[in-house]
């Protein structure tokens, strides 16, 4: 029989019964069998004819049914019957209480099937607020009144009390089965009208004592029950009672609003009715406590909307953030990545989860499985609605990675307008609890579009990138400057780019490979190509020589590659590219970086290594290896006075003869600045070495002539020889300390290295840290020498000698030192110290003296000292410290100073001049001085070196010299001092010659201050 005509069949049927019920209360007892078992037959044939997922809740109506029908029956038992059975009516009674919580499950097993398990607290809370209101309803109206009614024995009222808090019970599960989520099914409506119809008719029976008029509310009895559920189960939407729905929406319906609005209404009616009727209110507690759930429940209501729509928000929050993630994406990693950050932000915290993004099949190659076939299929058909499904129901790829959960929200990504391709772009998987699933589906779905489209985007993208990279490279291929030629197995060219026609000068198409390249490396190029066809790594960078299209020899830089395998190729890949510039560049560089720029010798580093393979040839034959350091002397000076210009060209000069000077095996190098180095090899005897020291020396000996004005070459050099060192490191250290005592020995020599040299060294190393110790620590004292009038012999001012106060040497003179200082760069503040003490010991002189008899102070300044920044100032500071006048300061310069072009010097000498300070010039005649320079310059005495002084006595070319200075000088308005007078013959032919001042042991040795204050007092020769 179909369906629908039972359905109608049976419809029929209970109406009927029904009628019959109401019309015949004596044949109600059969009408109620025959209506229940019609339920029954009912229900199974919709069971059957439907196979809903579960049977149990449909089982448990069939039980409900039964048990109404047969409480029924036996509770309105005639006269005849009980008095027979006296139990029957109780036992009637017990069987329809029974009955109440049998439905009331049968009613709960279809919320939980329909929820799936999952906690729905809004649906929940809106069942027992209207159960609330309800029960307040039939606490005035049916349990008030018989808990009330004193002619009821206790057990009468108990089952009074009992029926309607069991329809209560019934009406709290079906409300909640009626907020359940999903969409609104026929079969639960049937069923709910059945359900509401029994609780009506048994309010009516209840109430029947008291109100009379509500007496026909139950004349149908519990036929629209058993119909309802008949009607119910022979609905086709039967099965989906006991499938799970979707997650309900967290706001509330207009439904519900009116319901529970209603709900909060039913206490303020009550009273209403109370007072009105009975003008009091008996129960009031009753009714303010269920008030007061009613309120609770509400506010709890009011509480979870909220909660829901900050999870609203925070999704849709999620949602954004993942949107704006997936725009940025780049590929599909990155998607991939952004999806599982998206749902772990979608679900509550701490919810295990998983997400598998699975593309869809794209390469029609590979045979795709039937199950992966059916579950696309299917997706397509479901476009990109959310279904959960059985994890052991998936693709075996998919299910390996969520086999820890027992339910996937499955969401396929099916873009309907996909320009080119299959709709299905994938399929994306979420595995975790069902009811967490079940919450996350709408936001899935939304984001599953989202990724379909950026997945789209990203393909779309590579697809543009991938058709400009084709035409770019096509277009770099023809426009490359580098040569790419495909050869055959024949090593004839099947293919050559355009620009071969630049490089190579002719196409070479046709031509065979090792035509192109230059004879001599052909045969180079026959063994790269065979390599490469055997499959070997060839070298990269390989360099071929070829007759470029000027006809002259190019460098091409080769790269082959085999691409046989590759049909569009067939062949190897060869790629030229003319790196002729290149090379030439490279091997000046090379060149540069091991010699000097200026000269073109060896430098440091060409140097080091050439000594080092000297060393290890020397060490298999025995031959003897030299190292001279060769420096020149006075370089300085000519940097100073001619200019750096002239300076280098000297240089080169020098150069040149060094090298000329040496053998062929020899080599020469510059180290730096004015330092020059060469290397002897393959000599037997050390002597060789030496040789080759006098020739460097005669060969500089002869004038080098720059701009046409000749100068003297002044070279000092060390030498050591491996008889002495087997490293390179230590003979580079023996030749430098071999050039320092040749330089401390004089002018133009050579000194050789010897075993002691090094404790010279050690002790020139520990004089300079003791050196500056005392500069830090002020062991320096002043003695002063008296510059006296050669006319009244009478002190007119005094020269400070600085001398040093070693703790363990004693008293040790600047002859010693000063070399020292001026190499460390001390003898700037401790010339600053001599200024300063001199300067106040003139000043205490000045106190204590007649104003007649005030000497001056001369204080040497060294080259050093007067370059520093700033030295002017400090001359000035000193004085006005001292409170001395400028007057009584004379500074001594070298002619060292006095020989440059330094404008900036001159100018200071000036305005020390102008200040009132005297410039003399020390040890004149010493140097290489013009004494043009002498007119021009601010200079105001000069003061002849001893060594002119001593041999004037016995040599007339001697003195005649010193005649000379000192006519020069008055010429010139400038004022003599004569160093070193030791005898009276002395200051009476400076007398004579008219020398005003001179100074020497015949007057004075250097005095300390209390000493130098005695002899002004009372002068008289000490050392005569």
């Amino acid at each position: 029989m179909p369906t629908r005509l039972a359905t109608a069949l049976f419809g029929a049927a209970m109406a009927a019964l029904g009628l019959l019920f109401a019309a015949e209360p004596e044949w109600r007892a059969p009408v109620r069998l025959i209506a229940g078992v019609c339920a029954v037959l009912a229900l199974q044939l919709g069971v059957s004819r439907h196979r809903p997922a579960h049977r149990g809740p449909w089982q448990l109506l069939g039980a409900a049914i039964a048990l109404s029908v047969v409480g029924s029956i036996a509770h309105g038992a005639g006269p005849r019957l009980t008095g027979a059975v006296p139990w029957l009516p109780a036992a009637g009674t017990a069987v329809l209480l029974a009955f109440y919580p049998v439905l009331a499950a049968a009613l709960l097993m279809f919320v939980r099937r329909r929820t799936g398990g999952r906690p729905d607290r809004g649906g929940l809370l809106d069942a027992l607020t209207l159960t609330c209101g309800v029960a307040l309803l039939a606490w005035t109206l049916v349990i008030g009144p018989h808990v009330r009614d004193a002619a009821l024995s206790a057990g009468d009222r108990a089952i009074a009390v009992a029926f309607p808090v069991g329809g209560l019970l019934c009406l709290g599960v079906l409300t909640r089965l009626l907020t359940s989520a999903g969409r609104r099914l026929t079969a639960a409506g049937l069923l709910a009208a059945g359900v509401l119809a029994m609780l009506v008719a048994d309010v009516a029976i209840n109430v029947a004592a008291h109100h009379d008029d509500l007496t026909n509310l139950a004349v149908f009895g519990r036929i629209p029950l058993y119909a309802g559920i008949g009607l119910a189960a022979l609905h086709p939407s039967m099965p989906e009672l006991t499938g799970t729905a979707a997650r309900p929406a967290a706001d509330l319906g207009r439904l519900r609003l009116v319901l529970l609005a209603v709900a909060s209404l039913v206490a303020p009616a009550v009273l209403l009715f109370q007072v009105g009727v009975d003008g009091r209110v008996p129960d009031l507690e009753v009714i303010a406590a269920l008030s007061a759930c009613t309120f609770l429940l509400i506010l709890a209501r009011t509480a979870g909307v909220m909660a829901s729509h900050r999870q609203a928000m925070a999704r849709e929050r999620g949602l954004r953030e993942a949107s704006a993630a997936l725009v940025s994406a780049a590929d599909a990693d990155e998607v991939a990545g952004a999806v599982r950050a998206a749902v772990a932000q979608l679900l509550p915290a701490d919810v295990p989860h998983r997400v598998v993004l699975a593309m869809a099949y794209t390469e029609p190659e590979h045979p795709i499985p039937a199950e992966a076939a059916a579950q696309s299929a299917q997706d397509r058909a479901a476009g990109t609605a959310a279904r959960l499904v059985a994890t052991r129901d998936l693709d075996w790829a998919v299910s390996v990675r969520l086999s820890q959960f027992n339910t996937v929200l499955r969401c396929p990504m099916v873009l309907a307008d996909r320009p080119t391709g299959d709709p299905l772009v994938g399929v994306l998987h979420v595995g975790g609890p069902t009811w967490a699933l079940l919450g996350l589906q709408r936001a899935l779905e939304v984001l599953a579009g989202q990724v379909a489209l950026a997945l789209e985007r990203i393909a779309l993208s590579e697809e543009v990138i991938r058709r400009n990279s084709e035409a770019y490279f096509r277009t770099l291929v023809l426009n490359t400057s580098d040569v790419i030629l495909i050869v055959d197995d024949e090593d004839r060219v099947r293919y050559a780019s355009p620009s071969a026609v630049q490089v190579l000068g002719a196409d070479p198409v046709g031509a065979t490979l090792p035509d192109v390249i230059h004879p001599g490396d052909r045969p180079r190029l026959a063994d790269v190509l065979a390599a490469v066809r055997a499959g070997e790594v060839a070298p990269e960078g390989l360099d071929f020589r070829a007759v470029g299209r000027r006809r002259t020899e190019v460098m091409l830089e080769m790269h082959c590659r085999d691409l046989r395998a590759d049909q569009t190729v067939a062949g190897l890949v060869v790629t030229l590219r003319d790196v002729t510039e290149r090379r030439q560049l490279e091997r000046e560089l090379t060149h540069q970086a091991f010699h000097d720029a200026l000269t073109g010798l060896a430098n440091r580093v060409l140097f080091a290594d050439r000594l080092r393979h000297a060393l290890a040839r020397g060490a298999r034959d025995g031959s003897v290896v030299g190292v001279l350091f060769i420096d020149l002397d006075d370089f300085k000076i000519v940097n100073d006075t001619l200019g750096h210009a002239v300076g280098d060209q000297l240089l080169i000069a020098v150069a040149a003869r060094i090298a000329g000077a040496l053998r062929a095996d020899d080599t020469a190098a510059r180290i730096g600045g004015d330092e020059f180095a060469a290397l002897v090899e393959n000599v037997q005897d050390p002597g060789a070495v030496e040789e080759t020291a006098n020739r460097i020396l005669a060969a500089l000996a002869r004038p080098i002539v720059v701009d046409g004005e000749p100068l003297q070459a002044v070279a000092s050099i060390g030498i050591t020889t491996t008889p002495e060192a087997d490293n390179a490191d230590e003979l580079l250290r023996q030749a430098d300390l071999a050039l320092y005592v040749a330089k401390g020995a004089g002018k133009n020599q050579w000194r050789r290295y010897q075993s002691h040299l090094h404790g010279a060294m050690v002790e020139r190393l520990e004089l300079r840290s003791a050196l500056d110790h005392a500069v830090n620590e002020g062991h320096f004292l002043l003695q002063y020498q008296p510059i006296v009038s050669l006319v009244t012999d009478e002190a007119v001012g005094f020269e400070a000698l600085v001398r040093w106060h070693h703790p363990a040497r004693g008293v040790i003179a600047p002859d010693q030192f000063i070399e020292v200082a001026e190499e460390s760069g001390l003898i700037v503040p401790m010339g600053r110290w001599v200024l300063d003490q001199a300067l106040h010991t003139v000043a205490q002189w000045r106190r204590i003296l007649p104003r007649t008899r005030q000497p001056y102070v001369s204080v040497n300044v060294s080259v050093r000292q007067f370059r520093e920044a700033g030295f002017v100032e400090q001359v000035r500071a000193s004085l006005e410290f001292a409170g001395v006048p400028p007057q009584a300061l004379m500074l001594e310069i070298t002619e060292t100073l006095l020989m440059g072009d330094d404008e900036h010097i001159w100018s200071d000498l000036e305005i020390l001049r102008d200040l009132g300070v005297r410039i003399a010039i020390d040890d004149f005649g010493t140097g290489y001085s013009s004494l043009g320079y002498l007119r021009q310059r601010p200079i105001d005495v000069l003061k002849i070196d001893k060594m002119f002084i001593d041999d004037m006595v016995a040599d007339d070319q001697q003195f005649a010299l010193v005649r000379g200075i000192v006519s020069l000088a008055q010429n010139l308005n400038l004022t003599v001092v004569a160093e070193g007078i030791e005898d009276a013959n002395h200051r009476a032919i400076l007398a004579q010659l008219g020398c005003p001042l001179g100074q020497g042991y015949y007057y004075s040795s250097p005095l300390d201050a209390t000493e130098a204050l005695t002899w002004l007092r009372n002068p008289q020769p000490i050392a005569a």
